[in-house]
């Protein structure tokens, strides 16, 4: 009976790939921290840093609303009525953006085609089999890896996600390296980390990234196969950690159906 009661928990424990990347986006925010969530799996890492070790976070969405609680309802467009449903403010876009040239935003998340080895960010296009490829732009991408105290990328992990140098420089990470950020004028913020499919990668004083650990399943050799530049490897490579049962729970019960994380 013991056993056949273990074996169901472990069961009720599996999680996906997505779940992975939410919990580990999730582990970013800090209590107190005014946060640009965005949509996909950062909106899903607010609610679980919410609803477990950051109670006190504040989110924030390009279109102006900005929410002391998670919307009470999965959305799918940060515009959604249910994302408008006792937020904290509903702003215009200047009104919330402006935060950011304040220095109040502690911290972003931002999705990209490619990341390249400097933690520089590309969502404007790319060149492919079929050749270039137009992408959506920077849209507050740009402002939010300038002007927040630091951010984080999501993406799957692949040579063609991760290249040396992104072909093109949507939002700036570290440039060419050490000092590059405030040569230009960027006094704070920069990659702070980049959470894969695979890994997690983060920055070195050079403004470097470097495998900080590796996803479990996940080989080192195996992420340093799919990155497209001789990756540095941390004298001291960790696993991340799995998922909690408590932060399953925020996850499913909030994306019931894994529209976001399956």
């Amino acid at each position: 009976m013991a056993m056949t009661s273990l074996i169901s928990e472990r069961r009720q424990q599996a999680y996906t790939p997505g779940e992975l990347m939410v919990v580990g986006a999730a582990r970013e925010i800090h209590d107190g921290e005014v946060v640009f969530v965005g949509m996909r799996l950062p909106l899903i890492a607010f609610v679980v840093a919410k609803r477990t070790h950051a109670p006190h976070a504040i989110g924030l969405f390009e279109n102006g609303v900005i929410r002391s609680t998670p919307s009470p309802e999965l959305i799918y467009t940060m515009a959604d009525p249910a994302n408008i449903k006792n937020a904290t403010q509903c702003l215009d876009m200047l009104g919330v953006m402006s935060l950011l040239q304040s220095g109040r935003v502690h911290l972003g998340f931002l999705g990209a085609a490619e990341v390249d080895r400097f933690g520089n960010l590309n969502s404007t296009q790319v060149h492919g089999r079929k050749g270039l490829t137009r992408l959506p732009g920077s849209g507050g991408a740009c402002d939010i890896a300038s002007l927040a105290h630091r951010f984080v990328a999501l993406l799957e992990h692949s040579r063609e996600r991760l290249p040396e140098r992104v072909s093109y420089v949507t939002s700036p990470g570290n440039g060419n390296g050490r000092g590059w950020r405030r040569s230009v004028g960027l006094t704070r913020g920069g990659p702070s980390a980049v959470i894969t499919s695979k890994a997690v990668l983060r920055f070195d004083d050079d403004g470097e990234a470097y495998l900080s650990s590796t996803h479990p399943g996940a080989e080192v050799e195996d992420v340093l196969r799919n990155t497209g530049w001789p990756l540095r490897v941390s004298g001291e490579v960790t696993s991340t950690p799995e998922p909690s049962a408590e932060e399953l729970k925020a996850i499913r019960e909030y994306d019931k159906d894994g529209f976001w994380t399956k």
